[in-house]
């Protein structure tokens, strides 16, 4: 697999998304609005203003950073009128020579510099006098702005580097705090991904005067937060209010947007508002909406509905941003009702529902596994003339494949793409996630692929997904692998990979890693927050260390950070494996009454921990508590309903639930039918049990370690030991090495025939493959050794083990010791 994955993942260059944007032209200055007259900062440094025309303080005004939806990239119809100048107030500024210079520049097709450009901006140089140099930067920020709209970046780049090497020059650029030009150069710069550049000319900026202004400040954080470079935008912040630059309300909406990105602590968003507030900067539309989308991280939904109160307070009458972000966090919360209400009382404002609207509450739906009522509400959309997009398909294609409903992932995928709607990254991330989670990897490997021949590039998200999909399958050397190559894209971990590397490495049975993990999150000044406590709490589960996880339980708590559903998952996880049934039935009962807020999530885990530790009453309850309460059954509750029955070899009830399973349209995965495997070795059926397995390949799916392992243990436990060998052979062939399982499961064959010697050799083979010998491969030793009253030898094998194993510890040398001396022995 790492050397499949080193021909894929080459490095290459990220592609910064246009959704990602802030805008790159500023909007005119408006002082309609009273609460915020007192945002511009009054500067008091000793650097004289030289600028001193009110022309330019005019232009200057209007060059304030906007945080509105980017301009569209459309071209105009070839029948559409001129467009009106008062569109575009830096027209008015435009000098006639200027003109001339703009319409040259535009006269070559491609977007560089011609030859020609001292010729055409030697008008720039002329009468440098007072008077003069503020029309000259006028003319330049008009003719810059100009190239903007027409989309030639690099050539008003071209232009603004000349002006520094010639006229007005770096003196008179920057002498006003880097306003009015810097900032809308360090934007372009940040547009086109050069962030080495922008923050180059910023500090060029700080080398000729003592402090940039606020413009310039902004320009640069959000230059940084659209290439997802979230720290580096902090630190800019952190820069100016050390300088003691006050910054703007569209300052503070940038860094916020930052918060959020960072999923930073409530606690913390809310002290920066507060902030904000005491600088007598008060909230806008974009700061409350920005507020309330921060709330979809942590189900805050009554933060949210606090939050909307004041905007109605303040006499901001909530747009349809602020419902579609509400609703979305209701949807989120998993509270559908609250959301369902939200279009309600949405639509009782005279606002229609968009398909944003649409989006937000069939994802909600969607992630909860309520696929039925998603596809009402996409029906519902569809009757309303609203058409389903990229996200719609997405969003259900995912749903769809969570529940364990492939076929109808697929199904969802050939409409999407019948109705001419073409994937996008979010949907390749998805495919990814499919195939992966089914153990597809060729399939998964070549989707990965087609987006970048479809000239997409690799995200986050698509990183985690493939560590998420290596680490459920136990892969830890591929975890390592693409993390790396993670590192080498150009991505820098934030707390989402973190989590998702505890989870991954705690999964394949790598604690330490895990909280290694952790520990480096921390180090690098990433708090924790629900997710990380939610993968920690987890992979605590996964070793039985309940006490640890009730101490993680309660820390949240006394850092107001309020433990979700997936947390007392864990906790049910952590309280089964430990064997600590009277904690989990405690925790089973709270749920029950309504104590703990029955979640779909935690009653499915009731089935599933209940189902593990083999309680068939209590697994049965939970599934009808399940069912009771309108819940649709996912995949995972079926294996575990289909597991506890087939531990008591109930193949009627293992047949009506693949018969429903195969009705409603569910696809079995790999543990499906290695549970159906494991039921027929205990019936003894060895064919039905191969039978299964080459179904699995049959159906496109990668049998695991599991699959192989118990066929091989169903032919040796009947001593048909050359037909272990050959799927044994098959394993090997599908490229899967043998585990301490599958040479365990060889031992005890052996040892059924009373076959000492190759069962021995087999020990030693395994270690010179790298395979420790855990306990329970020389407990059967010492076992069969009882059985066939071989006292003394069960000796010289304790006296000798080191040389079979030399890696041993001592702890184990006298675990062996003391299990054989306490043995009772019936010698012939």
């Amino acid at each position: 697999m790492a050397e499949k994955l080193s021909t894929l993942f080459l490095p290459s260059p990220v592609i910064i998304p246009q959704s990602a944007a802030l805008p790159l032209r500023f909007p005119p200055y408006s002082n309609t609005y009273q609460p915020f007259q007192n945002q511009n900062q009054n500067q008091n440094h000793n650097t004289p203003p030289p600028l001193t025309s009110s022309c330019v303080a005019t232009i200057i005004e209007r060059t304030t950073i906007s945080l509105s939806t980017p301009r569209s990239k459309s071209k105009p119809k070839s029948n559409s009128k001129a467009p009106d100048q008062t569109d575009k107030p830096w027209l008015q500024n435009l000098s006639l020579q200027a003109h001339h210079a703009l319409l040259s520049l535009l006269a070559s097709r491609s977007d560089h510099a011609p030859s020609s450009l001292n010729q055409i901006l030697s008008f720039l140089s002329s009468n440098p006098n007072q008077c003069s140099a503020d029309a000259l930067v006028s003319d330049l920020l008009a003719l810059i702005q100009s190239l903007i709209h027409h989309d030639r970046l690099r050539t008003a780049l071209s232009v603004f580097n000349w002006a520094r090497k010639n006229a007005p020059g770096d003196a008179l650029l920057f002498s006003n705090g880097g306003r009015p030009l810097v900032p809308l150069i360090v934007s372009i710069l940040g547009h086109l991904g050069r962030l080495s550049e922008a923050s180059s000319l910023f500090n060029s900026v700080l080398d000729h005067i003592d402090a940039a202004d606020a413009y310039t400040y902004t320009s640069l954080i959000s230059a940084y937060y659209r290439n997802h470079k979230y720290r580096q935008a902090l630190s800019v912040f952190e820069k100016m209010l050390q300088e003691g630059c006050k910054p703007t309300l569209i300052t503070y909406n940038v860094v916020l947007n930052v918060y959020s990105k960072l999923l930073l602590p409530w606690k913390e968003v809310m002290a920066l508002v507060e902030t904000m507030k005491k600088d007598r900067i008060f909230p806008d539309y974009y700061t409350y909406n920005t507020l309330i989308g921060c709330c979809k991280r942590g189900s805050l939904h009554e933060e949210a509905s606090k939050i909307v109160e004041e905007m109605k307070s303040r006499g901001l009458n909530p747009d349809r941003v602020t419902w579609n972000a509400l609703l979305d966090v209701y949807g989120k919360s998993h509270k559908h009702k609250e959301a369902l209400g939200v279009l309600v009382e949405m639509e009782a404002c005279g606002i229609l529902p968009s398909l944003v609207t649409y989006n937000s509450l069939i994802s909600s739906y969607a992630k909860d596994g309520m696929l039925d009522e998603a596809i009402e509400l996409k029906e519902q959309m569809e009757l309303k003339g609203i058409k389903p997009d990229v996200v719609t398909y997405t969003t259900l294609i995912s749903g769809f494949h969570k529940v364990g409903r492939d076929r109808l992932a697929h199904k969802m995928f050939d409409e999407m793409k019948s109705n001419g709607c073409k994937p996008n990254l979010c949907t390749y991330n998805a495919l990814v996630r499919i195939h992966g989670d089914r153990g597809r990897f060729d399939e998964m490997m070549a989707i990965f692929e087609k987006l970048k021949a479809d000239g997409l590039e690799p995200d986050v998200v698509t990183w985690n997904t493939l560590l998420s999909v290596f680490g459920q399958q136990g892969l830890v050397s591929e975890v390592s692998y693409v993390f790396k190559e993670m590192k080498r894209a150009g991505f820098v971990p934030e707390r989402d990979t973190y989590n998702t590397l505890i989870s991954a490495y705690s999964r394949c049975g790598c604690f330490d890693q895990a909280m290694e993990i952790y520990q480096r999150m921390v180090d690098s000044g990433i708090g924790p927050d629900i997710s990380t406590y939610n993968a920690v709490l987890a992979a605590l589960a996964r070793g039985a260390h309940f006490n640890q996880a009730e101490r993680i339980f309660l820390e949240m708590r006394e850092r107001n950070c309020k433990p979700n559903e997936l947390a007392y998952c864990s906790l049910l996880h952590s309280y089964a494996n430990g064997n600590q049934i009277g904690r989990l039935r405690a925790l089973s009962e709270a749920i029950y009454n309504g104590q703990v807020e029955p979640h779909k999530m935690l009653l499915k885990t009731l089935v599933l921990v209940y189902s593990k530790i083999d309680m068939l009453k209590d697994t049965e309850r939970a599934f009808s508590e399940f069912k009771k309460r309108g819940f649709s059954p996912d995949i995972t509750a079926l294996n575990a309903m289909i597991s506890v029955y087939g531990r008591r070899r109930w193949v009627s009830k293992v047949n009506e639930i693949l018969v429903f399973m195969e009705e409603k349209g569910y696809t079995p995965s790999v543990n499906t039918y290695n549970i159906m495997i494991h039921m027929y070795k205990r019936m003894g059926m060895c064919e039905t049990c191969e039978k299964i397995l080459c179904e699995i390949r049959s159906k496109g799916l990668r049998p695991d370690q599991c699959s192989y392992n118990t066929v091989v243990l169903a032919y040796g436990s009947q001593g048909r030991l050359k037909d272990a060998s050959r799927i044994l052979s098959d394993m090997q062939a599908a490229g899967l090495k043998p585990n301490v399982v599958t040479y365990n499961t060889f031992v005890k064959c052996y040892l059924t025939n009373s076959m000492f010697v190759e069962a021995i050799d087999l020990v030693k083979y395994m270690v010179k493959q790298g395979c420790k010998p855990d306990k329970r491969t020389f407990d059967s030793i010492l076992a069969a050794y009882r059985r066939d009253g071989r006292f003394k030898d069960a000796q010289l094998f304790v006296s000798s083990v080191t040389d079979i194993y030399p890696g041993i510890s001592k702890f184990e040398q006298d675990r062996l010791v003391y299990k054989l001396e306490n043995m009772s022995w019936s010698i012939p």
